[in-house]
């Protein structure tokens, strides 16, 4: 029998929330985006006797995050978003956090000097019957967990 001296259930995705401004944001129904890459950039010298290219690790990008929730007529994703449109670029460090099941903080992510990109409003339908969503998308200059 192997020798198993620690093992941790994965936790579930939809214990998180959202902090900007030292102010916890819940009620978010999705956040996604959460990425990092590098590029790849490959070089060679001329007097490099293998063939092949050698790979090099380039810049670092970050994907943009985005926020959903149900639309209510809290408009502070609004507002941050007109500032934009008004000229004028206010950013914030945000924090994605996930929790267990006891709602204890197990994993932070901190997006640096974020800022929206894109806003939008619910979709309508008369004949429907689900929940107005309204959505922001956050681009941000880096991620650290802590």
């Amino acid at each position: 029998m192997p020798n198993i001296k620690d093992t941790h259930d994965p936790y579930n995705s939809y214990n998180f929330w959202v902090e900007w401004d030292g102010i916890v944001h819940a009620g978010f129904r999705e956040c996604s985006g959460l990425t990092g890459t590098r590029t790849a950039s490959t070089y060679r010298e001329g007097t490099d006797k293998n063939l092949a290219q050698r790979q090099l690790p380039g810049l670092n990008s970050f994907g943009n995050i985005s926020l959903k929730r149900g639309f209510t007529d809290n408009d502070e994703l609004w507002k941050w978003h007109r500032k934009l449109l008004d000229g004028e670029t206010e950013r914030k460090n945000v924090s994605i956090i996930l929790a267990n099941d006891k709602g204890e903080e197990k994993i932070r992510w901190n997006l640096e000097k974020c800022w929206p990109t894109n806003w939008n409003g619910p979709e309508f339908n008369a004949t429907g019957s689900e929940v107005a969503i309204e959505s922001l998308e956050l681009v941000h200059e880096g991620v650290t967990v802590g």
